[in-house]
């Protein structure tokens, strides 16, 4: 069974090493991710190089996700490396302290945080691990008291609960980064802790200005974006349902129901969705997952999401293999249990303002009525694609294209598989029996079998979809 949910690993020292980069994308890999968090230009370089090779090996198309740093609202570091807090101890986070931390008070690397707050501010630490009530704020000094205690160490995060933090998306930081994401082609560029709009915005213009033509993915984790989500959406190509830090902003009782509302909105919004964080996180050590999370990614899987994500698991993890195989397991039999969306119901509320998104719906509407075999789009820019990949008609989707970063992109596209395919003639009629017969060579379809086949007449023209076919493989052998 071809699997619909694509798999996002991200890269770290765990799967540095080119035979256990190649033993996951084996496993299922789609899409790697590219934490810009660490590393150098050259590592990403290096990296990306390593993927692309490791992908020619195993005959597989894997794109690249740059995923940006954004504001680090960290603590500082400590004298002994971490210190333990108990509750009702005071303790006092100082944007002007430039010393080692102590057990009395820590510096902090995001300096407008005394602004950011004030008494009777509750500050989360170390996702939320620890929790501060401020109890006074002074010129750069905030004065808390312990709610939570724990262990508090180097460069730990801070949350505001309920959101509420000024920090810009985009730090100097992440515009040099963008530059290097254009540098290395990434596919999609993932902005982190954006609040608005007007932040996906700016990370387009300036991708466009470095010459890049990256996918823009807005990561939700902020609580200011739960208001502006049709608008940040609206501007972007994708989103990333990003748990940990939005957990930590909303509350995580709050979470579970978003996810499901930001997947059902992406996906009406012909956007795509990730689903992320902790997803499989007991498998950084173990070979295993937990009951719990074989029940997280399947219910991702059934609310709808495009692709699943591992984070700690395949950077610093033991078993990166071995996890990825897991959660492929996993996403097939889910989705055996997902009811095929009700095409009829979708197309009778949509109204389409371009020839090629109607025939791209007509293809899925006929899918659901045929007993095919397979949905067949020829495609430039991968547009018909990823409008049929947003309802599913119970078939695989297969996207023919000659263009590299359109077989690239189409990875995230929830059921659909990109095949390298250019055909001799620019007449439709015979580029589209090259592609059935590239199908039966690659043992995807056989004799008999029905598929629905889209194309444009202007082949080698993005846009131009405005064909639809249906075939019977072998018919055009009986006609000749």
């Amino acid at each position: 069974m071809l699997r619909r949910t694509k798999i996002v690993a991200t890269l770290g020292p765990a799967s540095s090493d080119p035979k256990v980069l190649e033993g996951m994308i084996r496993a299922g890999v789609d899409l790697v991710r590219m934490n810009f968090s660490h590393g150098t230009v050259e590592d990403h370089l290096s990296r990306v190089e390593k993927v692309r090779a490791a992908a020619e090996r195993c005959g597989r198309t894997v794109g690249i996700l740059a995923d940006l740093q954004g504001p680090k609202i960290r603590v500082g570091k400590f004298e002994n490396g971490k210190i333990q807090l108990n509750d009702g101890d005071v303790f006092i986070l100082d944007a002007a302290w430039n010393q080692l931390g102590n057990q009395e008070r820590a510096g902090l690397d995001y300096k407008e945080l005394p602004n950011d707050v004030s008494k009777g501010s509750v500050l989360l630490l170390n996702d939320g691990m620890l929790e501060f009530k401020v109890t006074e704020v002074s010129g750069s000094q905030i004065i808390c008291r312990v709610v939570r205690g724990g262990i508090l160490s180097n460069n730990k995060g801070i949350n505001r609960k309920g959101g509420g933090l000024t920090a810009p998306a985009l730090t100097d930081k992440d515009k040099d980064d963008i530059k290097t994401a254009a540098l290395i082609k990434a596919d999609y560029l993932a902005v982190s802790f954006p609040r608005s709009a007007d932040d996906m915005k700016l990370a387009r213009e300036l991708m466009h200005e470095a010459g890049g033509k990256s996918m823009l993915m807005a990561k939700i984790e902020r609580a200011e974006a739960i208001p502006a989500l049709a608008e940040i959406i609206d501007a972007s190509d994708a989103i990333m349902v990003a748990r940990g830090d939005l957990s930590v902003e909303v509350g995580d009782a709050a979470v579970p129901g978003l996810q499901k509302r930001m997947i059902r909105m992406a996906r009406t919004r012909n956007k795509l969705v990730i689903t992320a964080t902790q997803m499989m996180e007991s498998m950084i050590n173990n070979p295993i997952p937990t009951r719990a999370e074989v029940s997280d990614v399947a219910n991702a899987v059934l609310d709808g999401t495009d692709a699943v994500m591992l984070s700690a698991e395949t950077a610093v993890g033991d078993y990166p293999v071995e996890t990825v195989q897991a959660m492929a397991r996993i996403c097939v039999s889910a989705e055996k249990e997902v009811e095929d969306s009700v095409v009829e119901h979708r197309l009778a509320r949509s109204k389409f303002a371009r020839i090629d998104q109607s025939i791209a719906m007509s293809a899925l509407y006929a899918a659901s009525h045929f007993k095919v075999k397979a949905i067949v789009a020829l495609t430039q820019s991968g547009s018909t694609a990823l409008w049929m990949s947003r309802m599913s008609a119970g078939v695989p989707i297969f996207a023919l294209t000659p263009v590299r970063t359109t077989l690239t992109k189409a990875t995230l596209f929830s059921g659909v598989h990109p095949i390298t395919f250019e055909p001799s003639s620019k007449m439709p009629s015979v580029a589209l029996v090259e592609a059935e017969e590239e199908l039966v060579r690659l043992g995807l379809a056989g004799e008999g079998d029905l598929m629905v086949m889209t194309i444009g007449e202007a082949i080698g023209t993005s846009g131009h979809t405005n064909t639809l076919k249906i075939v019977r493989v072998g018919d055009h052998k009986k006609h000749k």
